[in-house]
């Protein structure tokens, strides 16, 4: 392997050509990947038709190393103004942008950039040791039933983050489940909720639902803070975190380069599950699950090193077996196809040095994460001394064109503020924004394999149930909803009420109302 390596790497950096695309693919997907709505799949796209024209190994290599780098790069605007640069960056932003708010944006800043480039590097090596045999055993051993199961367990996980209650956790996933049916069915193809808008049939689109709970929302939360006089802007802070802090959080990286790892090998999941099941799995496994989501850095630390972890592990199924593990793999595959290649295991036989070449441009891809980002940071974070007067129009400007972009619908733009509003408003109810996000991501990708896996076992529920995988998460799971169901009995009459009237939006309306009031008479005082 070794001597592979350095061959791939004498390769990579012996021609001036090829060093130039490493570092346009570095640069490149680290801004693509922090800029709101567009991401790295964008710049993909564009360079798709381009790849023709350079060598087999130099297209692969292009798209292996954006693949890294925009994994990471997302994690940039999701600490700091709570916009994720794409959806597996959205768990980021559940405890980053709270650290931002309480002065802690370079400690925030700095375990992401350190632990994507451990996540990242430790994918690499992994990869590039245990391509062909893992790949082979994810195939043989996980399918739709599986990944239904992973994607329940971390909906139940997530139901316990962010919300005020526990029942409102639950509501929270389960609004976000409902979000996601809206379109045409993932199997039958058959349309519904989509209230006759033609454009509504491709169902809601992830960007602009991100935008919308993520920036928008925030942007009416701070604006409500500064008419009332209680904003405060973030503290710019350039403190990294220390060894020691980072030294204490070695659990969570491991588990979370495990967890990456395990998702980024199953075909057509790839970061974005790896980043909320490591989240899930840093919560469940914490003393303290109440501090996630208000700020606690292994929530950070989890995400990054997750959904980085998951980037090498995707191309296992795509070199070794031929299956895409996600969008920009897919894209891979097309880079293949121009050049008269076909992904599998042919390919390293046919073609060796082309493997190792990937191989070690996402090495040192990651590598450079560590360097680069370092460098980024401390120009990025003086973007906090921006008045919140400048910045929210900018915030809104930069995800409006992001949501734009994707689809060029106009709806999309609808939807964003659409979203925002409603997150506005469930925020001041005590719903989980987080769980709603997971439900919209996750919820057509758990309808899409659970109907495929019933369709394996021809609708047989016991059989679909006693797949080794499916079983241990189904324990896991059930252990969860008892925790819920123990509850039950010390509900009372009156406190059932109660919990029904504080689930209602009802009570931030009459909030919103009583403050409005209030301020009206204030300024009738005032002129008086």
């Amino acid at each position: 392997m070794v001597d592979n390596f350095l061959t791939g790497s004498a390769a990579l950096f012996g021609d001036p050509f090829t060093i130039g695309i490493f570092i346009f693919g570095v640069i490149g997907g680290m801004l693509f990947g922090a800029i709101p709505g567009v991401s790295m799949l964008t710049l993909a796209a564009i360079l798709l038709p381009f790849t023709a024209s350079l060598e087999p190994a130099q297209g692969v290599m292009l798209f292996a190393v954006i693949y890294c780098t925009g994994t990471y790069g997302g994690a940039i605007t999701a600490i700091l103004f709570n916009i994720p640069g794409a959806p597996e960056n959205a768990p980021t932003a559940f405890d980053g942008y709270p650290m931002t708010r309480k002065g802690q944006s370079g400690k925030a800043v700095g375990a992401a950039v350190l632990c994507s480039a451990i996540g990242g590097v430790s994918s690499a090596l992994i990869m590039m040791a245990a391509t062909e045999p893992l790949a082979n055993w994810a195939i043989s051993n996980i399918g739709p039933p599986e990944i239904f199961a992973l994607v329940f367990f971390g909906l139940a996980v997530a139901s316990s983050v962010g919300g005020r209650t526990m029942w409102k956790g639950w509501m929270s996933v389960l609004l976000g489940l409902l979000i996601a049916t809206i379109g045409q069915d993932p199997v039958g193809g058959i349309n519904r909720f989509n209230f006759g808008i033609s454009d509504l049939a491709a169902g809601i689109a992830f960007v602009p639902a991100i935008m919308g709970f993520f920036a928008v929302s925030e942007i009416f939360v701070q604006a409500e803070k500064k008419a009332v006089g209680m904003y405060k802007a973030p503290k710019l802070s350039l403190d990294f975190p220390t060894i020691l802090e980072l030294w204490s959080q070695k659990i969570a990286v491991l588990r979370s380069i495990l967890v990456g790892f395990f998702c980024g090998i199953l075909p057509g999941i790839g970061a974005t599950l790896a980043a909320f099941m490591g989240y899930g799995e840093a919560v469940r496994w914490s003393k303290n699950k109440d501090s996630f989501g208000k700020g606690n850095i292994e929530g950070v630390i989890s995400s990054e090193t997750a959904n980085n972890a998951a980037t090498g592990a995707a191309m296992i199924p795509l070199l070794a077996l031929g299956l895409p593990g996600g969008a920009l793999t897919a894209m891979m595959v097309a880079v293949f196809q121009m050049h008269d290649l076909e992904p599998g295991p042919l390919v390293f036989y046919n073609s060796p040095e082309l493997i190792w070449i990937v191989f070690a441009a996402m090495f040192y891809a990651n590598v450079s994460i560590l360097f680069i980002g370092l460098i980024e940071t401390k120009t990025i974070l003086h973007l906090l001394k921006i008045p919140f007067q400048f910045l929210a129009p900018m915030i809104l400007l930069l995800a409006s064109i992001g949501s734009y972009i994707g689809r060029g619908l106009v709806l999309d733009v609808m939807i964003m503020f659409c979203t925002g509003i409603m997150g506005f408003l469930l925020r001041r109810s005590g719903y989980s924004i987080p769980g709603i996000v997971l439900g919209i991501i996750l919820g057509k990708i758990g309808e899409q394999n659970f109907a495929q896996g019933m369709q394996m076992v021809h609708y047989d529920v016991l059989e679909y149930l006693s797949r080794p995988i499916c079983l241990l998460l189904k324990f896991r799971t059930n252990q969860l909803i008892c925790s819920i169901l123990l509850n039950l009995p010390h509900l009372t009459a009156n406190s059932c009420i109660e919990e029904f009237y504080d689930l209602t939006f009802y009570p931030a309306l009459q909030e919103m109302l009583q403050t409005g009031m209030s301020r009206l008479k204030i300024r009738n005082i005032k002129y008086l």
